[in-house]
């Protein structure tokens, strides 16, 4: 979050400006904040522009700085922690099996193929087993071994084929990482993402083999999400550290993979647009988004309760990305 002296420096430079151009700043504002507070299933919204704070509301919901379940954008901080267990040797590549990395999570009755699905195939969602998530998602929850059951589902495509959106997936990569880094997700998150960002991560659901859910159920407030956000935007900086690798950053917003039902390109474990948002999305329309090139972050949350579809909130959601959200660049 902007600082005291960051936020003078701004206000000052905001003064010093044209007349016309701040009316056109604080025009665009005003459309953006009505836009966003129109939205029934909003809570939350904050956006930063630089250092700057030009959208800080919560109309609905516990609040900015309460905790909210970012759902699915579990998924995109479960990649970030990825990228360090590989910068910390953890993990030796990308291309390092499940076998190689954790042969004690593949049950006997494994579907074929399941003991070579690579750290790519998980994080990028191509494990080209039937997912998890859906229509299957309480079968799966209330099994007795969730790595395992997701690992015996029907194979639908090759490893490293077309994306299938499961949790499934995640959670055996984030079981995975728990057993290369020795560390639970709970601790790699606290370690690697809360203590160089200044925030809170609290303990989350756990699977019954005590591994915690890789992919959702994470809780975060409002004002962390945004931190994550301009940690994004920022190539992996925060406060003058390289919290995380600008390389993993930078290969994580390169396209791998295109969501079947959003038409979005997928990277390793964040969403892409092409207007030129990475982001991560949630059940209901929680969203962490940046936007590099428009020097833009935003934390958004929803209504945990109502679905978000792509033709639906969340492509309400987008289109208050693109248009009001933008236009404040």
């Amino acid at each position: 979050m902007p600082n005291r002296r960051a936020f003078t420096a701004a206000t000052l430079a905001f003064l010093a400006t044209p007349a016309l151009l701040r009316a056109q700043t604080t025009n665009a504002t005003v459309t953006a904040r009505d836009a966003a507070l129109a939205l029934p299933q909003l809570h939350a919204i904050l956006v930063q522009r630089g250092t700057d704070l030009p959208l800080s509301e919560a109309p609905r919901g516990p609040g900015l700085d309460r905790p909210a379940n970012i759902k699915s954008c579990s998924k995109s901080l479960l990649a970030l922690l990825l990228g360090t267990a590989l910068d910390r040797g953890e993990i030796p590549s990308l291309s390092a099996r499940l076998s190689d990395i954790a042969p004690d999570l593949l049950p006997p009755d494994a579907t074929e193929g399941a003991a070579d699905l690579t750290m790519e195939d998980l994080v990028t969602l191509r494990a080209g087993l039937r997912g998890t998530s859906g229509e299957n998602y309480g079968a799966w929850v209330n099994s007795r071994n969730w790595v395992a059951h997701a690992l015996r589902q029907p194979r639908l495509a090759p490893n490293g084929g077309r994306m299938i959106y499961s949790t499934g997936t995640t959670h055996i990569l984030g079981a995975a990482l728990a057993r290369a880094s020795g560390e639970t997700l709970l601790g790699l998150a606290r370690e690697r993402l809360g203590s160089p960002l200044g925030i809170e991560i609290p303990p989350w659901t756990r699977d019954p083999q005590g591994f915690y859910f890789g992919g959702n159920e994470m809780a975060l407030t409002p004002e962390a999400m945004l931190r994550v956000a301009v940690l994004l935007r920022d190539g992996g900086r925060h406060d003058g550290q390289q919290v995380i690798s600008a390389d993993w950053i930078a290969a994580s917003r390169q396209v791998r993979t295109r969501s079947p039902f959003s038409g979005l390109g997928y990277g390793y474990g964040w969403f892409l647009s092409d207007s030129g948002w990475t982001l991560a999305r949630g059940f209901g329309g929680q969203i962490i988004a940046a936007h590099p090139q428009a020097a833009l972050a935003v934390a958004i949350t929803s209504d945990p309760t109502q679905p978000a579809r792509s033709e639906g909130y969340f492509g309400t959601l987008m289109r208050l990305l693109d248009g009001p959200l933008l236009a404040l660049a």
